[in-house]
């Protein structure tokens, strides 16, 4: 039998062809290299008071940068603190996300008391069931805060106190049963230290900011900005000095610094 080039050449570039074609297909595709994202952790903090509620710390900043100006105001006119106004809010509120801020607008953990005769909330706190006030709005909040303290006889004696002697005042709202916690002065301390409110009572007195360290007489402080990535270990090992000084040297409580902050190391 006579067989024709023509058609053996056509089956055999078909053949190839096919051939390839299976080949491509049970090949596996090559996955894409899988890149290792590092993502910084951001700082949370529990604030325990009335509403035990952990907070981002940029939930705070947001919180001090809605009632900032509400705080001074009342410090203007009732003569408290903006920095223990704010630092309280923030504690008793967990800086607005609370469970006593979310169906009463109670920003400060102020009970019912006697007199009380506005709207009211059932919130356990020492006991179970106590009776806290309610409030319309926020402001409402802030303004009854004000009028509580200056209003009751065992507060009078803060307002002997400087106006922007924030460490008196907690201690004095201590003393003065504003609340049963025997650490309340010292989480409102680290508050204002932590977060600078000390610059809202400077600005209403028309004051220079003054940054709270422990200096030592005769030595030159100069400030250093954190920058991002910086922690106290690396600081310390940087400039020489160990945590424990960087922390008394700026009166911090714990190793948290923020991007910004001044530290001193001499």
């Amino acid at each position: 039998m006579k067989i024709q080039y023509p058609a053996l050449m056509l089956l055999a570039l078909l053949a190839v062809g096919c051939g390839t074609h299976k080949r491509t297909y049970n090949e596996k595709p090559r996955q894409p290299e899988k890149k290792q994202v590092e993502v910084e952790k951001a700082e949370t903090e529990t604030l325990e008071s009335t509403s035990k509620t952990t907070v981002y710390t940029d939930v705070v900043r947001a919180y001090i940068g809605t009632y900032d100006d509400i705080a001074m105001a009342q410090m203007k006119t009732y003569g408290i603190p903006a920095s223990i106004t704010l630092a309280q809010g923030i504690l008793e509120s967990g800086a607005g996300r609370g469970d006593l801020v979310k169906r009463a607008n109670n920003h400060f953990g102020i009970k019912c008391h006697k007199g009380w005769t506005g709207p009211s909330v059932s919130h356990d706190d020492d006991s179970r069931g106590e009776c806290f006030r309610k409030y319309r709005h926020p402001e409402e909040s802030y303004a009854d805060h004000s009028r509580f303290l200056t209003g009751r006889q065992r507060y009078a004696f803060l307002f002997e106190y400087e106006k922007d002697d924030y460490k008196a005042w907690a201690k004095g709202l201590k003393k003065a049963g504003y609340a049963t916690d025997p650490r309340y002065p010292n989480k409102l301390i680290s508050i204002i230290e932590k977060y600078g409110l000390y610059t809202f009572d400077a600005m209403v007195l028309g004051k220079k900011v003054n940054q709270p360290a422990v200096a030592f007489e005769g030595e030159d402080l100069n400030a250093y900005k954190v920058q991002k990535g910086d922690t106290l270990y690396s600081l310390s090992r940087k400039y020489g000095v160990s945590v424990d000084k960087i922390k008394e040297l700026n009166g911090l409580k714990d190793n948290n610094i923020q991007i910004g902050q001044e530290l001193y190391f001499k």
